[in-house]
């Protein structure tokens, strides 16, 4: 992956893509002594930055290619939906059973055709390889794929400019982290842009593999595939393409438990007037509740939330 990879995504993400702002909230940063700034990444376009990777992806096909198939929580799979649709090609997306139904409901009114699997027994990768095999279909892997990550580094060079604009010369930039994608391409954009800022990966406790495969040199896996709030991130295990690059650029892995990715969206919420759903929340609790710089920037980088979790984050740490 290089830089010119990226600035060529952004090249055909322009007209595309939102250029989502860098917020800052004065009362935030007094309660907890320190500059935060959350990029609102859950104003993109489908409601996450996944929209940014899934048209770099698609719009990167050789003419004449035929439908695409995504594998997908529901994030990547809307971004998907919807690019394939502004393309005018057929789109399948396979998704765990358990995914929020609104997720669900919003990738098939994307356009796209989903196939549900049990997350615990099914596998997605054989699913989708049978798919591609029937039907001629392209995949676009959520994060190992060379186009997405270079459609999430966009990311990367909007913060860095944004940065700048707002006189950060150093600080970490706390990324939500499944597969890495978005961290990956973030810390590419950012060696090249904003070499002062570092990249730090936030996960969910005990779905911390990016945050272990670090300490660790290799990448690890989790021991479990469900039980966490945070769905949207969780991954069987670092990307194949992604965790070379982290390994190499980003900082100490960081985790939070999900009360805490829950009281993030609630301070989101109260302060900035952002909805997050709890995986697009972690590195807004992981820059409030773990990292100790004095000048931090965040992703917020999903709102397609439950309603009825939204209001549990709201009614238990809201006010």
């Amino acid at each position: 992956m290089t830089i010119e990879q990226i600035e060529a995504a952004a090249t055909r993400l322009a007209g595309q893509a939102r250029v989502t702002p860098m917020l800052n909230a004065p009362l935030l940063d007094a309660a907890f002594g320190k500059r935060i700034f959350v990029k609102a990444e859950c104003l993109q376009l489908t409601g996450s930055f996944k929209f940014r990777g899934a048209w770099s992806a698609v719009s990167a096909l050789a003419a004449g290619a035929g439908g695409v198939l995504a594998y997908s929580s529901g994030n990547h799979g809307q971004g998907v939906a919807l690019a394939a649709a502004r393309h005018g090609k057929p789109c399948v997306v396979v998704m765990p059973s358990d995914a929020p139904p609104v997720k669900i409901a919003n990738t098939r009114a994307y356009g796209a055709e989903v196939v549900l699997y049990d997350r615990a027994t099914g596998d997605r990768d054989a699913i989708g390889a049978a798919l591609c095999g029937e039907r001629g279909l392209t995949l676009i892997k959520p994060y190992d794929n060379a186009q997405v990550i270079a459609g999430q580094g966009t990311t990367g060079l909007e913060i860095a400019a944004q940065a700048t604009a707002a006189g950060i010369t150093q600080a970490d930039v706390v990324v939500c982290c499944g597969g890495g994608g978005l961290s990956a391409g973030i810390a590419l954009a950012l060696e090249a842009r904003a070499p002062g800022l570092r990249v730090r990966t936030a996960e969910p406790d005990g779905f911390d593999d990016m945050a272990r495969s670090l300490q660790a040199g290799t990448r690890l896996s989790n021991a479990r595939k469900g039980g966490s709030v945070c769905d949207a991130i969780l991954t069987p295990q670092p990307g194949e393409m992604t965790f070379p690059t982290l390994y190499s650029l980003a900082g100490q892995g960081l985790s939070v438990s999900d009360d805490e990715a829950l009281r993030a969206m609630a301070l989101a919420f109260t302060h900035l007037r952002l909805v997050l759903e709890p995986g697009g929340a972690v590195a807004l609790a992981a820059a409030l509740f773990r990292d100790t710089s004095p000048d931090v920037i965040c992703t917020a980088s999903g709102g397609n939330v439950d309603p009825a979790i939204f209001a549990d984050a709201l009614a238990r740490f809201g006010g």
